[in-house]
């Protein structure tokens, strides 16, 4: 497919365009009557308090939506044990776009032991319950028995990450495509902005919903085996590769195999060496998936299209993929062109209310809470870690705003958000810096194939200059009336590392008192598996933070993170990992187990016990995984092997694994041997007290 794209605000603006912008998108008919309309173009449905600030999905959506001339009503967390939510603003005269919200509900409803949370941070006053399991597809289904024949539009991370066949935690077993099951008539993947405009645009025209199969970042159902017209070549995926060569065994080329590029030519005097066939035949190539039935019925080819589905990924080379599910395909065209940063500029300078709706009457909203003082400055990761989901839905290309944008929206937050007392709590995104990092080599990188731009070192061609983001750190904190600018996303320290006057910087002035950073294991063996770097890059950035906070007289800390419990770690990890923690007088309280979430590779791993980050081999090696819950307990209680309820189970463990030494009251020793009283863990307490 074509890798240009139409402006994002070129599109002549729709009629409707004269009732002019609301103060809130409307929730109500009464709201709807006092803005003049008499129906809705488009109404959004979500599982989410409706924010009406860009870091909330269905405002970015509705607000983009009404800057194209369209009405846009809400409809946020209805009943779905009826209808009658999915008619308070009446029949759409375009379609309902459909989504979940900010969070996949499932992993907003439960814990990484799949046990209940007793609260949802998108609901006003934090009440759970409010939005149904599986919100994407069962508000669809409301809203078509609500409205039969209407058009359905699946959106967000819930339906983007299960957009093909998808191994499912809370069910272990492999869904179908949430197309199918919500028997939607199109689904839009990833940074919605350019399908969304361009298919409200084509729809307001007459152009029926079922019509439109050209829009990069969308999938849908077809009849088996169609392709949109004959020129389209199929590359079939259905079987698993003896090697790592070109072909198959039976002589088909293997989707592992690197194919040739259109890459654009850097001036008119500029030649290439692919013929201009292989060009068109690039464009015109479909990769066909293993069928839903096949990767249920084998975990290896589950791994398989998994490790497809991800090289299929960069928007400068990514081919369709097709998938079978029963006698209908799911069809994937490419991934979307990413967003310039005058087009980002541009969605983000929407004019949000930057508050809650009214009808929540003051009800706190806990996410609104965390949010509301700070700014995205950035989308997209090019870290690849196997665990995580920003890849998959936001893409690996970063796509920055303008200094002045960001510098507009801080002058926002002072004179318009209630409660600002001066303190900007973050300024990042899915990285606290990646802002404006790329390839040094436009052309290389729509050719790039790799998973990631820093595993299994930093690629030569990535630039990792921070200084933009260094004198975009200056500018705000020099913003009259902001006293002090945190930041609160992620940070990449291997990334860091590389400029150490960006982590003086942010030592110096950034940081209140603590700074989370995730170096997630210890130890070779998981790191490899999470594509994150080894523990000699996290020791060079702890060295710079503890110089560059002594230098500007601050006591201050470093609070890491770890994953318990992901594929490919043994216990005796988790033991390495236990031992560090103590040497370097780590005792965290809060620790995260593994949650394997739709379409991760390491959910691929978790599932299949096989590695997509090879080619996967009929005969190849295994991943060890630790599924049991029991173990999973263990990985756990080795991340807090300082709390005495964790000590039976972990003296337990360490016998059985040989290491007793590690159990006694001296300070070379992991565990004591006694127990304080009191602290048995609850079941430990009831057995012993039935046994006397």
């Amino acid at each position: 497919m074509p890798t240009a794209a139409r402006p994002l605000f070129s599109h002549r603006p729709h009629w409707a365009r004269r009732f002019g912008v609301a103060p809130f998108l409307p929730m109500s008919r009464a709201e709807m009557a006092a803005l003049g309309w008499d129906s809705c173009d488009v109404i959004l449905i979500t599982g989410d308090a409706y924010v009406d600030h860009p870091s909330f999905g269905m405002a970015l959506v509705g607000r983009l939506l009404e800057s194209q001339g369209f009405r846009v009503g809400i409809i946020s967390q209805p009943d779905w044990r009826g209808v009658a939510d999915f008619r308070r603003l009446g029949r759409p005269n375009l379609y309902f776009g459909i989504t979940a919200g900010n969070m996949d509900s499932m992993v907003n409803h439960y814990t990484a032991e799949r046990k209940i949370r007793s609260d949802d941070a998108y609901t006003p006053r934090g009440e759970a319950g409010r939005r149904p399991d599986r919100a994407v597809t069962v508000y669809a289904q409301r809203a078509r028995e609500a409205w039969p024949g209407v058009a359905v539009v699946l959106g967000s991370i819930e339906a983007s990450l299960r957009r093909v066949a998808h191994y499912d935690y809370w069910s272990d077993t492999v869904r179908r495509s949430v197309l199918v099951d919500a028997k939607a008539d199109l689904l839009i993947y990833g940074n919605a902005e350019r399908a969304l405009v361009e298919l409200t645009h084509r729809m307001a025209k007459g152009e029926a919903i079922r019509d439109i199969r050209d829009l990069r970042g969308t999938a849908f159902l077809v009849p088996g085996g169609w392709k949109p017209d004959a020129e389209w070549q199929e590359i079939e995926s259905d079987i698993l590769s003896s090697s790592s060569a070109s072909h198959a065994e039976d002589g088909k080329v293997s989707p592992y195999a690197p194919l040739p590029t259109c890459q654009p030519q850097a001036s008119a005097t500029e030649k290439t060496n692919i013929p201009r066939k292989n060009c068109r035949a690039q464009h015109k190539a479909v990769v066909r998936l293993p069928s839903w039935e096949a990767v249920k019925g084998d975990a290896r080819l589950y791994a398989h299209a998994s490790r497809v589905l991800h090289l299929e990924s960069n928007p400068g080379n990514a081919r369709a993929l097709a998938q079978a599910h029963g006698t209908r395909d799911v069809w994937l065209n490419p991934p979307p062109i990413p967003l310039s940063t005058a087009e980002l500029d541009g969605v983000y300078g929407l004019p949000y209310a930057r508050a809650p709706h009214p009808s929540y009457d003051g009800a706190k909203i806990p996410a609104w809470e965390m949010i509301r003082f700070s700014v995205n400055i950035m989308r997209g990761c090019f870290g690849g870690c196997t665990f995580c989901s920003i890849t998959a839905h936001e893409g690996r290309i970063i796509q920055s705003r303008s200094e002045a944008s960001i510098l507009d929206e801080i002058e926002a937050i002072r004179d318009g958000t209630a409660g600002f007392t001066g303190v900007i709590s973050d300024l990042g995104g899915p990285t606290a810096n990646m802002y404006r990092l790329a390839c040094k080599e436009p052309a290389i990188e729509a050719a790039c194939r790799r998973l990631s731009c820093i595993y299994p070192g930093i690629c030569p061609r990535l630039d990792t200059d921070h200084g933009a983001l260094v004198r975009l750190y200056r500018k705000a904190r020099a913003v009259p009336g902001v006293k002090k600018v945190l930041i609160g996303s992620g940070l990449r320290y291997d990334l860091a590392i590389r400029a150490p006057e960006y982590v003086e910087e942010l030592v110096a002035h950034h940081v209140g008192g603590y700074l989370k950073i995730a170096p997630e294991h210890t130890e070779a063996g998981p790191l490899a598996l999470m594509m994150k770097p080894g523990l000699e890059s996290y020791t060079v950035f702890q060295r710079l933070f503890e110089r560059f906070s002594r230098q500007a007289g601050k006591e201050q800390y470093l609070i890491p993170y770890f994953i318990a419990a992901h594929p490919g770690t043994r216990d005796e990890d988790m033991l390495q990992l236990a031992l560090w923690l103590k040497a370097q007088h780590f005792r965290p309280d809060q620790v995260q187990t593994f949650l394997p979430t739709p379409m991760a590779i390491a959910t691929a791993m978790w599932h299949s016990g096989r590695n997509p980050l090879q080619p996967v081999l009929p005969d190849g090696k295994t991943v060890e995984t630790a599924r049991a819950l029991g173990q999973r307990r263990l990985h756990k209680a080795f991340l807090r092997y300082h709390d005495p309820q964790n000590w039976p189970l972990l003296r337990e463990a360490l016998r059985r694994m040989g290491r007793a030494d590690l159990i006694g009251n001296g300070k070379k020793h992991l565990i004591p041997a006694f127990q304080p009283p009191g602290t048995l863990p609850t079941k430990a307490r009831k057995e012993k007290t039935k046994g006397r």
